[in-house]
């Protein structure tokens, strides 16, 4: 014990005395870095904080794995070396453990949550049970009985752990090395062997998160605002982003507000998903579900309504921030009350959208409705129209539309905050009756996995792209009925409907693309060269960021969009990037979005074949109203925004006992104190320590 911790101040002595000769590998000696890290944040709405931070220079603990919940005793009471910092596996990450520890915070430093290699079969929500109920249109002033979730309760397993705020960090780890790492500096300096006390030097963790944010978002946006220096410190941004729309009949994107004689039927869905921890959001049954279908029924749909044109225009919407208070929703619809978008409220026939459809149970699919709005005649009569088409264009197709037998609200959704400037015919098409059938809503378990959807060990990376799964075909079925029904809901002929369908080689690449690398040839293809560094290795990450920011989802669904929906035209790369067809062209830009794709690489060469594509898709502002408004305690509008920080890291190391901590301190004082006197007497006695003998004036030679 002592040996080791005498060696450690040894080596810092010696440099302090060489400062700058070998302090780097002294530093390298001490510490072990953590290389896969990611952090629990904080975030803050009109009334408090949610997450987590650490102080200023990071929290140390004692390294203590958790090995079951009776365990916690040691961490909380019988431990002789608090503070502690804890190491879950993940069947330990519950609401129920997780709360102990937030109540013996005095003796907590941390938590790391080593990241579990399969999903739990118990399933796990760190969302609340009940989704934005503030903020859609089941108010007490819309219809109080349906108010809270009072009649379903979608999500009955989210224990609201995403909601809790930690004044300690909590951070993911990937079991491998690291935690392989920790796991044995814990076994040979902490764990108690036959009840004995572990003896110093004892193995602890440092994590480095440390928010700037507090309190609420009114005051760390007053924060921003009275920085005065010339660099100014931001504490917080709002959450958001951009939302990505088309249409099937172009739309002058500058001609804001009210078309006359245009009706569009919207086709929605949402891109963003969270989890419990920051960068770990893959949302594949919550989000990519729904709107990898859309993407496929809007490419389903290109050749039908340029060959056929509907006189109905669809207009295909994927909204961003909606698990945080709706955000896209809620900024399309008041940018369209206030004419800042190509159409407004009063150009909308009808919506449709998907939702979760990625996990149905015996082929079933769920029509939900709005039984409020639907005591309208008018809106009662569309939606049963639009139910129809829908039951109609399933039934050649492996799949039912069903209406659920009960009256009962819609699900979280994005039509609601439509709903609350109107009443307007739609329907949501969901998986499930009631409650939800995903059993990780929001978490870090909603992934491939959860979708089923696995490859052949013997396939190479190509061959996983083009492998068609299970979920691949299922999800094309449910594409092909989507963009039956929105043809007809156009008013497109019926000869025509039976012939669109969607293509299962694009689905299949999608959900490859999104749910496993999205750095693969295909996507390669449809991006331009500057967002290659887009592109990973990994899972797409789809929390939704702060604003003004382009997160890489949306960058890759805009682009999707585009190929899929338009079409290629044979201009130059100059211009296609200057959006025009020529240099006479002025009008196109208004009503097109141009895009210089790198195309496929030429075979034996790293050139690639580029093309400009020309569509309708293009991205509009995905931020809350009130940070326009300026109303940051709003009810009507997401508040929602994500503190600042300036480092997240780990690290490991030995620590001494702190007697022989007071010794190193003591011993650093005396030498302070030493060379003080010491210089201080040298200084006083210089003129005879440094004097040099004289020789006299008047000597002669």
């Amino acid at each position: 014990m002592d040996l080791l911790s005498s060696k450690w101040l040894v080596n810092l002595l010696v440099c302090w005395f060489f400062i700058g000769v070998g302090c780097n590998s002294v530093e390298k000696k001490i510490y072990v870095h953590l290389n896969y890290t990611i952090p629990c944040v904080r975030l803050l709405n009109a009334t408090h904080q949610i997450g987590c931070q650490s102080h200023l220079s990071g929290n140390v603990g004692v390294l203590h794995v958790l090995e079951s919940e009776e365990n916690l005793d040691w961490v909380l009471r019988s431990g002789l070396n608090p503070p502690y910092l804890v190491i879950l596996e993940s069947p330990l990450f519950t609401r129920s453990i997780m709360m102990k520890l937030k109540n013996g915070s005095s003796r907590v430093a941390g938590v790391a949550v080593v990241a579990a290699n399969a999903n739990p079969p118990d399933g796990f929500s760190p969302h609340t049970n009940c989704p934005n109920e503030n903020t859609g249109v089941y108010t007490e002033s819309y219809d109080p009985a349906m108010s809270h979730c009072n009649v379903t309760v979608w999500n009955p397993l989210g224990n609201g752990l995403s909601y809790e705020e930690f004044d300690f960090p909590i951070f993911s780890m990937k079991d491998d090395n690291d935690t392989l790492v920790i796991r044995q500096c814990y076994m040979d300096h902490n764990r108690a062997v036959n009840g004995s006390t572990p003896q110093y030097p004892l193995c602890a963790m440092q994590l480095f998160s440390h928010m700037s944010a507090v309190t609420n978002t009114a005051t760390c946006m007053r924060r921003n605002d009275i920085n005065f220096s010339i660099s100014p410190e931001m504490v917080c941004d709002p959450l958001g982003d951009y939302n990505v729309w088309a249409s099937t009949k172009p739309l002058n994107n500058t001609a804001k507000g009210h078309k006359d004689g245009e009706r569009v039927v919207v086709a929605a869905a949402r891109l963003d998903s969270r989890s419990f921890f920051f960068d770990v959001a893959p949302g594949a049954q919550s989000g990519v579900s729904g709107f990898v279908a859309l993407l496929a029924a809007a490419h389903a749909l290109r050749n039908a309504t340029q060959e056929a044109p509907p006189p109905r225009n669809i207009l295909y919407a994927f909204f961003q921030g909606e698990t945080f208070d709706y955000i896209g929703s809620s900024r399309m619809v008041y940018d369209m009350q206030n004419n800042q978008f190509a159409v407004d409220l009063d150009n909308i026939h009808s919506v449709l959208e998907v939702g979760q459809v990625g996990l149905r149970a015996e082929s079933k699919l769920w029509l939900h409705s709005d039984p409020v709005s639907r005591k309208n005649s008018s809106v009662d009569e569309e939606v049963k129209k639009l139910i129809q088409n829908l039951q109609s264009a399933a039934t050649d197709l492996n799949v039912s539309a069903e209406v659920p037998n009960v009256s009962q609200p819609l699900p979280p959704c994005s039509f609601q905050r439509f709903l609350r400037a109107r009443p307007i015919p739609g329907v949501v098409i969901e998986d499930h009756q009631s409650a939800f059938t995903n059993r990780f809503y929001e978490s870090m378990y909603d992934n491939a996995e959860h979708l089923n959807i696995s490859y052949p060990s013997n396939l190479t990376l190509e061959e996983q792209l083009e492998f068609v799964t299970d979920t691949a075909m299922a999800l094309t079925e449910v594409a092909t009925m989507v963009a039956r029904t929105l043809y007809a809901q156009a008013g497109g002929a019926e000869s025509q409907r039976n012939n669109i369908n969607a293509d299962r080689q694009i689905v299949t690449r999608m959900l490859y693309g999104f749910l496993v690398r999205s750095n693969n040839s295909w996507f390669q293809q449809l991006i331009p060269s500057d967002l290659m560094s887009h592109l990973t290795d990994t899972p797409t990450n789809f929390y939704v960021g702060v604003a003004p920011q382009t997160s890489k989802p949306t960058y890759l669904v805009q682009y999707l969009l585009a190929n899929l929906t338009g079409s290629t035209v044979n201009i130059t790369q100059e211009n296609c990037q200057n959006q025009r067809e020529s240099e006479e062209d002025k009008e196109n830009k208004h009503m097109y979005f141009y895009v210089w794709a790198q195309g496929a690489a030429l075979p034996n060469s790293t050139e690639r074949e580029g093309f400009c594509t020309r569509s309708t898709a293009r991205l509009v502002k995905a931020m809350s109203p009130a940070f326009d408004l300026r109303e940051y305690t709003s009810k009507d509008y997401s508040t929602w925004t994500e503190s600042r920080w300036k480092s997240i890291k780990g690290r490991i190391f030995l620590v001494a006992s702190h007697e022989l901590e007071m010794v190193t301190l003591g011993v650093g004082v005396g030498v302070l104190l030493t060379s003080l006197l010491l210089t201080y007497f040298m200084s006083s006695k210089a003129d005879i320590l440094f004097s040099s003998g004289r020789e006299p004036a008047n000597a002669t030679y």
